[in-house]
């Protein structure tokens, strides 16, 4: 594939933000792994990789990572006063990506080694991306760096995981737990959380000073997750319930009210209120699956990821699309019902385990799960591909 961006784009709407070629690659990706995934559980198509691994990296790196990326490279230089990336700079780590993840997708259906090489091409861009996070972190004068500094922590936790799992597919399969805990926890989760508690309380307007320690306690609590895990899985309970103890007692000293009338607010602030949910039933059902033979097919992550990571990606997602268009910034009735939307998406998957972890029927729910997940992704492609792609503007 010859890439004619640089030359093409000079002068494309599309291209003269990060975060449109960054969110268009990223719902992309999403929706075509999912439908690839859906394929592959169902035996139509045969994986040149384990279905269980591809989900895992295609929406790890795939989807999650280019969607973080266009919120940083926008918000980065922002946060720390420095000037904007430049073009040609997140140009070329979008051609990586865009390269990669064609390559990754094709791949997985084709050959492994092309996967491989995929794999390494992504994680090139993804080291890159770090990279020129952390030069205008170095490079920014601001005394209070605190929250740049978590941000770029967490992204240095998520060079570790990308690492370790291209180890673990292709040398030494045993990494492939270590990898999958760090970049749930110490990347997709601590990242969200770390951009959630600067951005959100500022966005409502809520003048609540800050704990200083809460970062800190969360990352302590979150390294014995992984270490109780490394040594006896679903150990992690106790770290669990104190992680939702913690944060729901931190979120009640916020006072977020809730429900809040402003779809654009509500949907931050309910993706908050997963976290300690996510985390209470993560220690409940570890809990039952440590003692019993029960299993909940793994409804810890996806709780979690789904409930806090990716209704936050939604949220802030359309903020800054509607933001960075100049659309006014509100919700309509079509943006509403795809807030709304998340939330099915969420409670279908969280119900899937527990059918999975009673009945031997499950397989309807699970199709019904992956169905809810690829029309968000329709939708949300629907309202807000051509905002991001050529600027239009919306009728509100």
């Amino acid at each position: 594939m010859h890439m004619q961006f640089s030359q093409d784009s000079q002068n494309h709407y599309f291209f003269s933000q990060p975060h449109q070629p960054f969110f268009v690659l990223a719902f992309v990706s999403g929706f075509v792994t999912m439908l690839i995934f859906l394929l592959s559980y169902k035996g139509v198509l045969n994986l040149a990789v384990s279905s269980l691994d591809f989900h895992i990296y295609g929406l790890t790196y795939l989807m999650f990572t280019p969607a973080f990326l266009a919120f940083l490279f926008t918000t980065f230089p922002k946060f720390s006063s420095t000037p904007a990336i430049k073009k040609e700079k997140y140009m070329s780590i979008f051609s990586l990506f865009y390269l990669g993840s064609i390559l990754f997708l094709l791949g997985s259906i084709v050959s492994s080694i092309l996967s491989s090489v995929a794999m390494v091409l992504l994680f090139i861009a993804h080291f890159k991306s770090v990279l020129i996070l952390k030069k205008i972190y170095d490079s920014t004068s601001n005394n209070n760096k605190t929250d740049m500094f978590w941000i770029l922590l967490s992204l240095k936790f998520s060079l570790l995981a990308h690492f370790l799992f291209i180890i673990a597919m292709l040398f030494y399969p045993p990494l492939m737990g270590l990898s999958t805990e760090i970049s749930t926890y110490l990347y997709l989760f601590l990242l969200t959380f770390s951009v959630a508690q600067r951005m959100v309380p500022f966005f409502s307007h809520i003048l609540v000073e800050k704990n200083p320690k809460l970062l800190k306690i969360i990352l302590t609590l979150l390294i014995l997750h992984i270490l109780l895990e490394g040594i006896y899985t679903h150990a992690s309970f106790i770290t669990d319930i104190a992680l939702g103890y913690f944060i729901a007692k931190e979120l009640l000293r916020w006072d977020i009210y809730f429900p809040n009338p402003n779809p654009l607010l509500w949907i931050l602030h309910i993706a908050l209120y997963w976290v300690p949910v996510a985390f209470i039933l993560a220690g409940i059902t570890n809990f039952i699956s440590m003692v019993s033979d029960i299993h909940f097919l793994a409804l810890d992550v996806h709780t979690l990821l789904l409930g806090f990571v990716f209704t936050m990606l939604i949220g802030f997602g359309t903020r800054v699309t509607l933001g960075h268009s100049g659309n006014t910034m509100q919700a309509d009735k079509w943006t509403s019902y795809l807030f709304y939307w998340t939330q099915v998406v969420v409670v279908i998957r969280i119900l899937l385990s527990f059918f999975a972890a009673f009945t031997q029927n499950f397989m309807i729910l699970f199709d019904l799960s992956v169905l809810v997940w690829l029309i968000i992704f329709v939708g949300w492609g629907v309202r807000f591909f051509a905002v991001l792609i050529t600027g239009k503007k919306l009728k509100s």
